[in-house]
């Protein structure tokens, strides 16, 4: 990122900020969260993190990484207590100027087949919509002061699976992206006389770990830019969406899928 970039999005030159922010981040160890984690990190922000692995020292060398880094499962709404309280006890008091609601979970069946609305069960669908849509929300409600002490940032990452059949992501998944696009909204509008801005990024066909290819051949004819996107791509949208440069913009759902949507 260029020092033009930097002035853009509030920061001095040399990519430093006028004031270290705090960002808390949950899916942080792999894929989209792992690239967001970096690139906030090289912007001088302090990162928490929840995730259900440990820290890895390694792969995630941003500072104060094991310090500041949850383990926990948010798919059992029962442990977001102790993860909201543990987050609290690290802030200190301090205000946190981003949220983002980045762990979601994408079940298969058997030999990764597509589960549908006949073949999911009850206890996936109570765990998909734990950790995909209900999580946020207990999230943002649990830090409400200290995002409004920061005129902070809330963005929740659904998925281009929310507004259409997809042919991969099944019926538990697509259906809690598009509750969670509807209660970015809700949010949008009930945080927004606090200070707090709500939005949404709704990627496509992201490269990470988890693509197979055959997710490859069958949905690359179908983006116009003929490529499938990266995870630092995806991670400069959520920067974009928690800096200064953002200011105005509340309550929207940005698409980072290469025009496949269209």
């Amino acid at each position: 990122m260029t020092d033009v970039d930097c002035r853009l999005l509030g920061f001095d030159a040399g990519f430093q900020p006028t004031e270290r922010k705090t960002l808390l981040l949950t899916g942080a160890t792999r894929g989209i969260g792992h690239a967001t984690a970096k690139l906030f990190s090289e912007a001088g922000w302090r990162i928490i993190s929840c995730a259900r692995q440990p820290f890895n020292e390694k792969r995630c060398p941003w500072n104060s990484g094991p310090d500041d880094h949850i383990q926990v499962d948010l798919s059992n709404h029962r442990m977001l207590p102790r993860a909201i309280a543990e987050v609290k006890k690290r802030l200190a008091g301090a205000p946190l100027h981003a949220l983002i609601n980045n762990a979601g979970v994408s079940p298969k069946g058997q030999n990764g087949a597509r589960l549908t609305s006949l073949t999911t069960s009850l206890e996936t669908w109570m765990k998909v919509f734990h950790l995909n849509m209900v999580a946020p929300i207990l999230l943002a409600q649990g830090f409400f002061d200290e995002l409004r002490a920061a005129s902070g940032s809330v963005v929740n990452v659904t998925s281009i699976a929310g507004s259409r059949v997809h042919p991969f992501a099944g019926s538990a998944y697509a259906t809690s992206k598009a509750a969670l696009a509807s209660l970015t909204r809700e949010m949008a509008h009930d945080y927004a006389p606090h200070g707090i801005r709500v939005n949404a990024i709704a990627p496509g066909e992201i490269k990470t770990d988890m693509l197979s290819p055959e997710t490859e051949a069958r949905l690359l004819p179908s983006i116009p830019l003929r490529r499938f996107g990266t995870a630092e791509e995806v991670a400069k949208v959520l920067f974009f969406l928690c800096s200064d440069a953002a200011s105005y913009v509340t309550g929207t759902e940005v698409p980072i899928n290469g025009g496949q949507h269209l």
